[in-house]
């Protein structure tokens, strides 16, 4: 079959990756257009336009693709037999949805119809899911909507980070797409519809980032700080200073501290380089493991708090 790829990040190279190894015939490669990146803001390629220049692979990178009568002749001039579109970041008009013989297929790195949008993941652990995984499917015109083909089922680990769920599904989904297009290639591929019960995974935004130490428990505070890792970082204010929080534990020791009932929410209640770093919740108390300052790197709490002191029994965020 000839097959046009459709992706941006390195969880989409995963998959261009697989397939390749499988030996499809890949006709075409469609990634967004470099992005001024770091502190020079030079312009670097996507993870997918890598693997495609490394392997002589025909490239397109079209800023936009709807109404865009140059680019979609191009997709039909390769004759594909299906498009796979994994984590491309646009939406794909009918225009496109119609040109390969056996539709458009997508890899989604959630068991729809639960979490669909663009960031299935992070809502996956921030929710405190146990399980998640990754579903092919056909595409339409909806937001991942389609009939789906093929799933797996995985299991998130209780300590596991936004990075290494990613990291792990994105192995199943190019391993998943292989299946897929062995299915759709002998016409076995089987469909299946999605039904109306469904939930949105959103894109996030910067507020959430903010811990709220007054009505979160301890464990809902663990999957946000899990969640947002390593996107970009939960946070709290500590002596009027920023403070990315970035790995956590919920204390299991008993703690002898005088009148704790009666503290506030976000007291500090140990601080120091031996003992480390617990602060009290709504409901359980957090243990701090990761931490970063300000203009600083991110290291053990141990080694923070030799270099920041921070006052026992006071109130932060």
């Amino acid at each position: 079959m000839n097959i046009v790829f459709m992706g941006t990040p390195d969880f989409a190279k995963k998959s261009l990756e697989a397939i390749f190894k499988a030996n499809h015939h890949i006709v075409g490669v469609v990634t967004n257009p470099d992005k001024p990146k770091g502190r020079g803001m030079k312009l670097l390629p996507s993870e997918v336009k890598e693997f495609a220049k490394e392997n002589s692979l025909n490239i397109y990178q079209p800023k936009e693709v709807k109404e865009n009568e140059e680019f979609i002749q191009e997709i039909k001039a390769l004759n594909p037999d299906v498009i796979c579109v994994v984590a491309y970041g646009k939406i794909l008009p009918k225009e496109i949805l119609d040109i390969p013989k056996y539709g458009c297929i997508n890899v989604h790195a959630s068991l729809l119809p639960k979490y669909r949008g663009a960031a299935p993941i992070q809502w996956a652990v921030l929710n405190g899911d146990k399980t998640t995984g990754v579903t092919t499917m056909f595409m339409d015109e909806g937001m991942d909507t389609g009939d789906i083909i093929l799933k797996e089922e995985v299991e998130i680990g209780g300590d596991e980070t936004t990075g290494e769920l990613w990291e792990r599904l994105a192995e199943i989904g190019g391993n998943l797409l292989v299946e897929t297009l062995k299915q759709i290639e002998k016409q076995t591929a089987p469909r299946q519809k999605q039904g109306e019960n469904f939930s949105v995974a959103p894109m996030l935004s910067k507020e959430m980032a903010q811990i709220d130490w007054k009505t979160k428990t301890a464990q809902e505070i663990k999957n946000l700080v899990r969640g947002l890792n390593p996107i970009m970082g939960a946070y709290t204010y500590i002596n009027n200073k920023k403070i990315k929080i970035w790995k956590v534990a919920i204390a299991t020791e008993e703690l002898r501290i005088e009148n704790m009932d009666f503290l506030n929410n976000g007291t500090v209640l140990i601080a120091n380089p031996k003992d480390g770093l617990y602060i009290k919740t709504k409901e359980g108390i957090l243990k701090v493991l990761e931490i970063q300052g300000e203009n600083a790197k991110k290291m053990p709490i141990s080694e923070f708090l030799r270099g920041n002191p921070i006052e026992e029994l006071c109130v932060i965020g």
